[in-house]
């Protein structure tokens, strides 16, 4: 069945409700931006046959797809017996999109008699019209052998590389229709190689009629407190988007560096490196104040191991006064100590003679030595959870137990992952304490020089973890922080991340 875009937008602000939120059960209004796509798509004389709308995240781009996609199943855009798609990279991001629809439904009663909702395999059947809809993710075989009419795919952004099996075998299944028809949207990616900006350079060339690319971007080098620039990509922007939310963003990400990139390819919506500096000197400085003495509080430690060549870094973390305290120690090979210095261009002769970094006997890190240093530290502390990197953590576990650490000191050993998942929330953690000015490292410098050298790459889903901003640049003592301050989050300390402000609609 053919329909125009008025067809289409009808059926949308008659039958579809707002699934969630403040105004959950309200007719849903499209925005303006919404319905010049919608026009673009449906209105236009050549037919469509992909389209492209890539905005800021949180302009309602999950909502657009749950209410277009149902166009398909029950509305205007209905084939009999055909088959209908939603595709994401993640499991979680294609349940979001099938969560809304039947939301959607479920707030109609029309919709509810007309359509079956099948939650535990995120399918959509409507019998009257025979249309079939399932979300799939991640694997292209759950695609193999299908023929859909329509797709879309949310996030194609989140795709590094020039191809994706999934959308492939999604676009191959097309074949056997006339006017078949694929959706992408999404925020941009973060390369010009990558497979979606591959796709927009194509489609803004404007040599094919039967693409429709509608792409909301800040200009490149835009001043990251320019609001322009923040509606240029964001045009939901006060009636979706939170203005203040984003000025929030905005400011942070001028103070912190390593929420540039984050901020300039999310909500601005440009495509930039994912690799920045993570603190910047004025926010380090600031929380520079020399932590408290201790004073029988509750505290937290992250371990990270070095080779035996490098630095092993321990920082030990409690609370004073609203003020995270941190206690930092280092331990490195003497022999070899000049040389290593001019490697990793770091004072470690004047630190190692001030006493700012223990250099231990030997051409290797003494393990020993370290572990009777760790275990006299912590022995007159309430140590709750020591957190580390499991490189290398059996060897100095076994130094731990030569050094007669007792079951109850091993008990408190926590593995600490050092992929996106697990350090995104220790970075959140020591992050809103830096910009809070909660956090009191003393200024120690092994540790600032680790501050100075680390940066943070984002994952698709916006997952943060640490990486060096040059090959030789030590960091280990902010991956030892930011594990000290996740295991408190762990816990239930309030170095947890501050809550991220709500938005009351849908995408």
């Amino acid at each position: 069945m053919s329909a125009s875009a008025e067809d289409v937008i009808a059926f949308i602000e008659t039958y579809i409700r707002i699934p969630d939120g403040r105004d959950v059960g309200k007719p849903m209004r499209l925005l303006d931006f919404q319905r010049a796509f919608l026009v673009a798509v449906f209105d236009n004389p050549h037919g469509t046959r992909r389209a492209i709308l890539s905005v800021g995240r949180k302009n309602g781009k999950s909502a657009l797809i749950a209410a277009l996609l149902l166009c398909y199943i029950v509305g205007p855009l209905h084939q009999a017996n055909a088959q209908v798609f939603s595709a994401a990279l993640s499991r979680e991001q294609s349940s979001l999109i099938f969560a809304l629809m039947a939301k959607m439904i479920r707030l109609d009663a029309d919709l509810l008699e007309r359509i079956d909702v099948k939650d535990s395999t995120r399918e959509l059947h409507c019998a009257e019209t025979g249309v079939h809809f399932r979300a799939l993710s991640a694997e292209a075989s759950t695609a193999l052998g299908t023929s859909p009419l329509a797709f879309v795919f949310d996030e194609l952004g989140a795709v590094d590389g020039p191809s994706c099996d999934l959308f492939d075998a999604l676009h191959s299944g097309q074949a056997a229709h006339s006017s078949p028809i694929e959706f992408i949207i999404s925020t941009q990616a973060a390369q010009d190689s990558h497979i979606l900006s591959t796709m927009i350079d194509d489609a803004l060339t404007g040599a094919d009629p039967h693409v429709v690319c509608h792409l909301h971007t800040a200009s490149e080098g835009c001043a990251l407190l320019d609001e322009s620039a923040w509606r240029a990509a964001n045009p939901a922007l006060g009636a979706i988007v939170s203005v203040d939310h984003l000025r929030k963003d905005a400011g942070e990400a001028q103070r912190m560096p390593g929420r540039e990139a984050q901020f300039r390819r999310f909500n601005l919506n440009q495509r930039v490196e994912e690799a920045a500096p993570f603190v910047g000197r004025s926010v380090w400085t600031a929380n520079s104040a020399a932590p408290r003495p201790y004073g029988g509080q509750p505290c937290f430690a992250g371990l990270d191991l070095s080779s035996k060549v490098d630095l092993t870094a321990l920082v030990i973390v409690w609370q004073d006064a609203g003020i995270w305290q941190a206690q930092s120690h280092f331990w490195t090979p003497r022999q070899g100590l000049a040389e290593r210095a001019r490697r990793d261009h770091a004072d470690y002769v004047s630190w190692a003679r001030d006493g700012h970094i223990n250099a231990t006997p030997g051409v290797t890190i003494d393990l020993d030595e370290a572990a009777g240093q760790l275990l006299e530290l912590t022995a007159d502390m309430d140590l709750r959870a020591l957190a580390f990197d499991r490189w290398g953590m059996d060897a100095f576990k076994a130094a731990l137990v030569r050094r007669g650490a007792p079951e109850s000191f091993l008990a408190k050993l926590q593995p600490f992952g050092q992929g996106f998942q697990s350090m995104s929330p220790a970075i959140d953690a020591l992050e809103v304490a830096l910009l809070n000015t909660k956090l009191a490292h003393g200024g120690h410098p092994a540790l600032q020089q680790c501050a100075a050298n680390v940066t943070v790459i984002t994952d698709p889903a916006g997952n943060r973890k640490f990486a060096k901003s040059r090959t030789t640049g030590r960091i280990d003592g902010m991956v030892a922080l930011a594990m000290a301050l996740g295991a408190a989050s762990r816990e239930g300390l309030d170095a947890k991340p501050a809550p991220k402000y709500q938005l009351f609609t849908l995408g």
